[in-house]
């Protein structure tokens, strides 16, 4: 092999080495951050939109942090800081039932 054809084969590997770098993420609870019930900003962020806490992979929490985020969500849900689910699409659903059920008996 020639020498030129070596390094530009060498070049052309640090060049796609580069582009493989990723961006690392920031943790999502910061040093300064308290996990309390009260906190409901941060709790926020760990429920899902039914309502449901959610999963360590996806919070990309340590166990301990996990296990404050759960205790905290709990003791809110308890104190009615935070709604047990989140029954906005029920309630849609619920309403339209009525509605045709009104309609039904209207006919009868």
């Amino acid at each position: 092999m020639d020498k030129s054809k070596r390094l530009f084969l060498k070049s052309k590997r640090l060049f796609l080495k580069s582009k493989r770098s990723f961006r690392r993420r920031l943790p999502p609870i910061q040093s300064g951050d308290r996990i309390d019930y009260r906190n409901m900003s941060l709790i926020s962020r760990f429920i899902s939109e039914q309502g449901k806490i959610l999963s360590r992979r996806v919070n990309r929490l340590t166990l301990k942090e996990q296990r404050l985020i759960t205790i905290a969500i709990k003791q809110a849900r308890i104190l009615s800081s935070l709604p047990f689910l989140n029954n906005e699409k029920q309630f849609e659903r619920s309403e339209s039932t009525t509605k045709t059920t009104g309609l039904r008996t209207r006919k009868k």
